[in-house]
């Protein structure tokens, strides 16, 4: 019991010392001690000067979060850290960018954990992406994985700023806080301007007929605030905002890029789901970090990765190069049919860059006789080129076509799924490369595109194929849109089936609606005469119709005299004379 000893019992030098923490100590404890002010404690998500929720965050490079709304006033008047009191600029500031839940709290974006004032907080100085610290240390400082894993852009460790840390809560003290220590008014113009409103004040419907004085006396009485100053305020506040999100890259979640407005017809309308679910019904019943969901919704699916599925879009696609020979001789045309059917990237991505003028004006750089002729680097040296995705994209090798004639179309690589912008025609067969290149078309049989092909593989090449002469793709005209066509029929069948669901909703299928009286009615509301109804009064009808001896026509009956009227028959009742038995 004793410090330091076994002894069952405290002595009075123990009990009177300054090192004595029970709640019965003695007399010489240090007044310092016993006499500290109380500590209060700054939520994280609170802004540092306003001591409120903040809306749009920003960070300083020690990690105190301000409003960007509340922070700029007080630089522009005071230049320094309200926290510290160490010079601050705008420039200096980071803006933060918080990832959040369906119940709109503030989560770490990897593990989806939920944000407390016990969470070790961090921030990337470049990107603004906040993390939990947990995440940065088992994701990228151990395994030295020196991304984003959000954006996926290189950061150093200097990157790193602490928003909190659970450990040293003295940097979120607000009794350390120096404007609050030297009693600085922080607030900003539009504040000081409803301070100083006595309407705000006063309460005007108790007065009765003295509202009419106040109201006068506030005119004559008006703060002395320039509102010209209001809206330089706000002037600055948004460009110093602009300033730091163009300076902060936003995060951008590593996914299929959509299509681009070339190809795009609106797909919104079109709900393209995939085979797979959202997820989220299994994480949130494994997880206590995720909002609870009860549906197995199926995925959305981007309009892009919607396109791109194979065998989904069945039109062929077309495109024109119009290939110069030589200087002096005019363009030869070569016509290519596209097969989106089997290789829908491949056939995108050529769409999209001869879209754009990629290949216009680009060296046909390799010829060889009996073999292939290839294209589509802009620099000629064979190394170059990029995708319309900026970045290589997979083989596809699904599918019949293979390399077994003249005229095949097929994506140049450096290997195993590094298709870029290069392609090549084959001049014969050539099966050692099949399930090695993408082929994604050929050359349309016409004799036009064949003499072309013909006079390509008969020009003079030097060391390593390269052609003698200057042989270049003057234009490639894009003749159909596959993607397009496609898109077009989509939009034709659902504008039918939103129609067809609107007559239902009116009364049923069109060729199924009738009046009372059994006539058809259209689509528009316009009841169908017809030439036979089958309502009431048809007969008087046809007999109405035409005055001659017609079949239809309503004739008296012409006869020897009136019919005799029939004798009835007397029916025996009872059970007889039973003779019968």
């Amino acid at each position: 019991m004793g410090k330091g000893t076994d002894k069952l019992y405290i002595t009075h030098s123990e009990w009177a010392s300054e090192d004595a923490y029970s709640a019965s100590a003695g007399s010489g404890v240090s007044k310092s001690n016993t006499s500290n002010a109380p500590f209060k404690r700054l939520p994280f998500n609170f802004c540092a000067i306003s001591l409120q929720p903040f809306n749009h965050p920003v960070c300083s490079p020690q990690g105190t979060i301000f409003d960007i709304t509340n922070i700029l006033p007080w630089l522009k008047k005071h230049g320094t850290n309200p926290v510290t009191g160490a010079d601050l600029k705008s420039s200096d500031l980071t803006k933060l960018q918080f990832a959040k839940n369906d119940d709109g709290e503030m989560v770490d974006p990897v593990t989806f954990k939920v944000f407390t004032d016990n969470t070790h907080i961090v921030a990337l100085k470049n990107t603004g992406n906040v993390f939990a610290y947990d995440t940065v240390e088992r994701l990228n400082i151990k395994v030295k994985h020196w991304r984003d894993l959000v954006s996926e852009e290189e950061f150093s460790r200097k990157d790193i700023v602490t928003l909190q840390d659970p450990q040293n809560i003295e940097s979120r003290n607000l009794s350390t806080f120096k404007y609050l220590q030297e009693g600085a008014d922080t607030s900003t113009l539009e504040q000081q301007r409803e301070r100083n409103d006595p309407s705000r004040n006063v309460n005007a419907s108790a007065l009765g007929n003295g509202a009419s004085i106040l109201k006068l006396s506030i005119k004559k009485q008006a703060p002395d605030i320039n509102p010209d100053a209001l809206a330089s305020n706000k002037d600055s506040i948004s460009r110093t905002l602009s300033a730091i999100s163009s300076s902060t890259p936003k995060p951008t979640v590593s996914q299929p890029t959509t299509t681009t407005s070339s190809t795009t017809r609106n797909l919104s309308s079109i709900k393209a789901h995939g085979l797979h679910t959202t997820g989220l019904a299994a994480a949130s019943l494994t997880s206590t970090g995720l909002t609870p969901h009860t549906t197995a919704d199926l995925a959305t699916l981007s309009q892009e990765t919607y396109l791109l599925h194979p065998r989904r879009v069945r039109h062929s696609g077309y495109i024109l190069l119009s290939i110069s020979l030589s200087p002096s001789s005019p363009a030869s045309n070569l016509t290519l049919e596209l097969t989106p059917e089997f290789a829908p990237k491949a056939c995108y991505n050529f769409l999209q860059l001869a879209k754009t003028g990629y290949y216009n004006n680009t060296p046909l750089h390799r010829n060889i006789p009996s073999f292939m002729v290839q294209g589509g680097d802009p620099t000629g040296t064979g190394k170059g080129g990029t995708s319309h995705w900026k970045k290589n994209f997979d083989d596809e090798f699904d599918g019949p076509l293979k390399f077994d004639r003249r005229g095949v179309l097929a994506m140049a690589n450096k290997g195993k799924n590094t298709n870029s912008s290069q392609f090549f025609i084959t001049y014969r067969s050539c099966p050692h490369l099949q399930r090695k290149h993408t082929i994604f078309g050929r050359v349309v049989d016409e004799q036009e595109s064949w003499d072309t092909l013909q006079r390509l593989e008969k020009l003079e090449t030097g060391e390593g194929g390269r052609p003698k002469g200057e042989v270049r793709i003057s234009e490639a005209k894009v003749l159909v849109d596959s993607f397009e066509e496609f898109l077009r029929e989509e939009e034709g069948k659902e504008r039918v089936a939103r129609e067809k669901e609107e007559v239902e909703k009116r009364g049923g299928r069109e060729d199924e609606r009738v009046s009372w009286t059994g006539k058809r009615v259209r689509g528009d509301g316009r009841v169908d005469e017809g030439d036979a109804g089958g309502g009431v009064g048809k007969y008087l009808k046809m007999g109405a119709e035409g005055g001659g001896g017609g079949r239809g026509k309503m004739e008296e009956w012409e006869g020897d005299g009136e019919e005799e009227p029939r004798k009835k028959v007397k029916v025996a009742g009872g059970f007889g004379n039973f003779d019968s038995w």
